[in-house]
C-alpha cells in the first residue's frame, strides 16, 4: 500500500538528527522535536521501543500506520517524512507543527468561540474527507489526535487503529470511550459515519466544555448513550453560538448510524448551513487566515513530558526476552521509509501524472507518469532514479533536497 520505501546513498538513522527537546509521550516511547543536520529543517520524531510494541501486541497497527501515513499527502494530516530503525526502536519521522493539541488548547481555553470551532471542525472535515477517499476508517479521532500548526490549521495524527474499510468488522471495538460511536461499542458493522460521530462529540465540547456522555468508563458511557439521545436545545445554546451550529451538532451526534449526517456521504456535512461561510477551495489552499493563531511558546505539557516513565523490573526481563524472540528480529522487516519529493518545494505533487510549473510559471519538470514513478517506487534501487527533470530544474533544485548533490545521482 502506499509508495515503496526509497533507498538513499545516505542512509538515515538516529544520528542524522540532532534531539532538541521533548514535545510528547505514547504507549511506546516519546515523540522528539528534532533538526535534520544536513539542512537544519525541524521535524517531529517519534521513538518507539520495539520490545514495547510486541509487548503489547501492537506490531500489526504499527506497521499498518507506517503503510497508511506513506500514503497520504494532504495538508491537513501529519504528513511522514522518513522511517527508520535501530536494534531497539523505530522511529517516525513527521510535519512539525508547533501549536499544540486541540486537548492542549482545551485545557488553557475551556471552550472556543463559534468562529475559531468552526474553522477548525472544517479543517478536520477535510482531513477526514482525504482519509475516507482512501477507503480508511480513522478509529480515532479525538482532541489529543489534532493537532495546530503555527498558523492555526488543524491536521490529523495518530493512525495507531485506523482501518481499512471493511463491510465485516463485527468483531473490531477499538477507539477512546468519549469519542467511540455507539456501533462500534456495541460490536455493530460501522464504516465513515463512525468518524463523522466523532466530529460531532468534538464540537459540541468545543460549544459546552464538557462531552455530551462522559463516564469513568467505556461500560458507563454506554449505558448513558443507550438511556437518552443527548441534543443541544435551543435554550441552551451559549451566547455567541448560532442555532445552525446546534443543528449541526444535534445532526452528527445521532445515535442511529442511518440518522447521522454524512450518512449520504461527506458532501452532506460540508453542505450544511453552518458551513454556509466556508470556501472550501480557499480553506485547502490554506488562504484563509485562521482565527485563532496558537501562541508562540511551548505548546504542550512540559512538566508531563520531561517526567520518566518508570519500568520495573518484571517488565524489565520480559522486555528483554521479547529481544531474543522471532517476531522481535523479524517482524520490522520493510519499516524503513524515505520521502525523497516530500521535501522538495519545487515538486509540488508526486502522485499526480501532470505538469509542474514554478512559481514563474516557467515550465520546468516533464510530465510525471506511471512509468516514470515505477524507476522511483523501487527498493532494489542502489540511487535514486529522478523522473525526468529538466536541466533548469536540476540546477535549481541540486542542493534542495536534504543536502543530496543530485548531480551524483545518475
Amino acid at each position: 500500500m502506499g509508495n515503496k520505501p526509497i533507498e538513499t546513498e545516505e542512509e538515515v538513522d538516529r544520528n542524522s538528527f540532532d534531539f532538541i527537546s521533548v514535545i510528547g509521550k505514547g504507549g511506546f516511547g516519546k515523540v522528539w522535536k528534532v533538526r535534520y543536520k544536513k539542512n537544519f529543517q525541524e521535524f517531529a520524531m517519534k521513538e518507539m521501543s520495539k520490545a514495547l510494541v510486541i509487548e503489547k501486541n501492537c506490531l500489526s497497527s504499527i506497521l499498518y500506520e507506517r503503510d497508511l501515513l506513506s500514503n497520504f499527502r494532504h495538508p491537513f494530516i501529519i504528513n511522514m517524512i522518513f522511517s527508520f530503525q535501530d536494534n531497539d526502536n523505530l522511529y517516525l519521522v513527521m510535519n512539525l507543527v508547533t501549536g499544540g493539541d486541540m486537548r492542549y488548547q482545551l485545557t488553557k481555553n475551556h471552550t472556543f468561540p463559534e468562529n475559531q470551532s468552526k474553522f477548525l471542525i472544517a479543517c478536520l472535515v477535510l482531513g477526514i474527507e482525504a482519509i475516507h477517499a482512501n477507503d480508511i476508517i480513522h478509529r480515532d479521532i479525538k482532541p489529543e489526535n489534532l493537532v495546530l500548526d503555527s498558523k492555526g490549521y488543524l491536521k490529523i495524527t495518530d493512525f495507531g487503529i485506523a482501518k481499512k474499510k471493511d463491510n465485516q468488522n463485527l468483531s473490531e471495538n477499538s477507539g477512546t470511550p468519549g469519542y467511540m460511536a455507539p456501533e462500534v461499542m456495541n460490536y455493530q458493522n460501522h464504516s465513515f459515519t463512525a468518524d463523522y460521530y466523532a466530529i460531532g462529540i468534538i464540537c459540541y465540547e468545543l460549544m459546552m466544555g464538557v462531552r455530551p456522555y462522559t463516564g469513568e468508563n467505556k461500560n458507563v458511557i454506554k449505558e448513558k448513550i443507550l438511556a437518552k439521545q443527548v441534543m443541544i436545545k435551543a435554550h441552551e445554546i451559549p451566547n455567541g453560538w448560532s442555532k445552525e451550529a446546534a443543528d449541526f451538532i444535534n445532526n452528527l451526534i445521532q445515535r442511529k448510524p442511518t440518522s447521522r449526517l454524512g450518512c449520504k456521504g461527506i458532501n452532506q456535512i460540508k453542505q450544511h448551513s453552518w458551513f454556509e461561510d466556508i470556501n472550501w477551495k480557499d480553506l485547502y489552499n490554506m488562504k484563509i487566515e485562521a482565527p485563532f493563531i496558537p501562541l508562540e511558546e511551548d505548546n504542550y505539557d512540559v512538566e508531563y513530558c520531561n517526567k520518566e516513565d518508570v519500568i520495573d523490573s518484571s517488565m524489565r526481563e520480559k522486555l528483554e526476552k521479547i529481544k531474543s524472540s522471532n517476531e522481535y528480529i523479524n517482524g520490522f522487516k520493510n519499516y524503513t521509509y524515505f520521502n525523497f519529493f516530500e521535501q522538495s518545494n519545487l515538486i509540488k505533487e508526486f502522485i499526480n501524472p501532470h505538469k509542474i510549473y514554478e512559481e514563474t510559471n516557467k515550465e520546468i519538470i516533464k510530465p510525471i507518469n506511471n512509468e516514470n514513478l515505477n524507476d522511483i517506487n523501487t527498493q532494489n534501487h542502489k540511487k535514486i532514479k529522478i523522473p525526468e527533470l529538466s536541466p533548469e530544474c536540476r540546477e535549481l533544485i541540486k542542493y534542495n533536497l536534504f543536502g543530496t548533490n543530485i548531480s551524483k545521482l545518475n
